[in-house]
């Protein structure tokens, strides 16, 4: 087999042969639950480092250095932090589709990516300033992303189509179970976010450790990797963005991911300052964010699970991404106009359902519009930025609907709005059913 056999693959001078198609080739073997559990668990620690953080740690600790600009110091942080995930995991993705270890071209940046990540998590702890906090939020977002990129790329090097929005839903179990360790951990800490961040990397550096030993990361021959030439190089993160489908993909990921993290990245002010938590029921707004983000958890699991599942036997992902896109709104609106602890929980659970079916499918359906077989880490680096660029609008969004136009109302329904937008869009793509 050569790699113009491959389906999406571009032959290259230097990338021809049996060894290089071993590497590239659609996968036609299922994996197995123990690969995927790796795989899971990667997942599972680099969203606890990541949402930890983001939910509770960073703002109790923008808090700590000044209570009276703990918004701005928080969007300051996430946006900055964001801003590097934009560069490092599209690189880290292109870099690693380069890599000739003999572990494989993914492992390699997990490890690394974990180790950084984790000692910058470390290093939070101790942050003696804002200045210092902001630089070593980066480093958390560079190490995290770049893990990110390389556990993401392994979906379509090694999964079958028929299998993938299966494997996504359970990736996306991941996520959300990391997602609830981080609360879990903010919350246990009890406002020590110190001893939060240091939590935070020991989840982080253990999510790995299974993967390590159960990657079956095949190498790439140092011989069959092509020359570097920067030019096509730094131009190759573009060229993707010409085939309709690819970008219709990343636009509709990233409406999704706008209006998320815009209801999700002030959740903690919105149990204290709109719900006021403490004063009706008694309980800190922290613990309200574990509670809520609990509940999330437990639907998306289900949905991402049975959703994926259910993608795969009809063999079509458009229909369930515009239903899962257009639930993600309602949730909004239900935060919108229903601020309080009994809306807060139910606008978390029909989120968590919508969520959950959504990350599954897809998921499934990215890796279907690839552009090319040799560039899959690079492509989905690209795809990633549809999930950080949200985090550096959504504060930029964010802030100005709360604090100067109509507060938390205003802010859930544009967050619907821009949501509704992403089911639009998905129409627009041909290839995918």
């Amino acid at each position: 087999m050569s790699l113009s056999d491959i389906p999406g693959a571009v032959p290259e001078p230097g990338l021809i042969g049996a060894r290089q198609a071993n590497a590239l080739a659609e996968p036609t073997t299922r994996v197995r639950p123990l690969w995927i559990s790796g795989v899971v668990l990667v997942n599972l620690g680099i969203n606890a480092a990541f949402f930890g953080p983001l939910q509770v740690l960073l703002g109790q600790q923008a808090e700590h250095f000044d209570p009276g600009q703990k918004e701005a110091i928080l969007a300051l942080v996430t946006g900055a932090g964001a801003a590097v995930s934009l560069v490092a995991n599209p690189l880290v993705g292109a870099f690693s589709d380069r890599t000739t270890s003999r572990f494989g071209r993914r492992v390699p940046w997990v490890v690394v990516g974990a180790i950084l990540g984790a000692a910058a998590l470390i290093g939070l702890a101790g942050a003696p300033n804002v200045a210092v906090m902001t630089l070593l939020w980066c480093l958390v977002q560079a190490g995290c992303n770049g893990a990110y990129a390389a556990i993401t790329a392994t979906i379509p090097d090694r999964v079958p189509v028929p299998q993938r929005a299966t494997v996504g839903g359970l990736a996306a179990t991941g996520q959300t179970l990391g997602i609830l360790l981080g609360a879990v951990i903010a919350a246990v800490v009890t406002g020590n976010f110190a001893l939060g961040y240091i939590a935070c990397a020991a989840a982080l550096l253990a999510g790995v450790v299974m993967y390590l030993f159960k990657s079956d990361d095949v190498p790439l021959p140092a011989g069959d990797r092509p020359p570097l030439n920067w030019t096509e190089f730094l131009v190759s993160f573009v060229r993707p963005l010409r085939h309709p489908d690819f970008a219709w993909a990343w636009i509709t990921r990233m409406l999704v991911n706008i209006g998320n993290h815009m209801v999700t990245l002030y959740l903690l002010f919105f149990l204290g300052d709109a719900v006021r938590l403490k004063e009706t029921t008694g309980l800190e707004p922290a613990f309200g964010v574990l509670v809520l983000t609990g509940l999330y958890a437990v639907f998306l699991i289900i949905t991402s699970v049975l959703g994926g599942r259910l993608s795969d036997r009809m063999g079509k992902r458009k229909p369930l991404v515009i239903a899962s896109s257009a639930i993600i709104a309602l949730a909004s609106l239900i935060l919108a106009f229903a601020p309080t602890w009994i809306g807060a929980i139910v606008g978390a659970s029909v989120l968590g359902i919508g969520f959950g079916a959504y990350l599954a499918v897809d998921t499934a359906l990215i890796t279907q519009v690839l552009p090319h077989a040799v560039d899959r880490g690079k492509d989905l680096g690209v795809i990633n930025i549809a999930n950080s660029l949200p985090q550096v609008i959504a504060p930029v969004l964010a802030w100005p609907f709360i604090s100067l136009w109509g507060g938390y109302v205003s802010l859930y329904v544009a967050a619907a709005v821009i949501g509704l937008l992403g089911a639009v869009f998905v129409v627009k793509i041909k290839g995918v059913d």
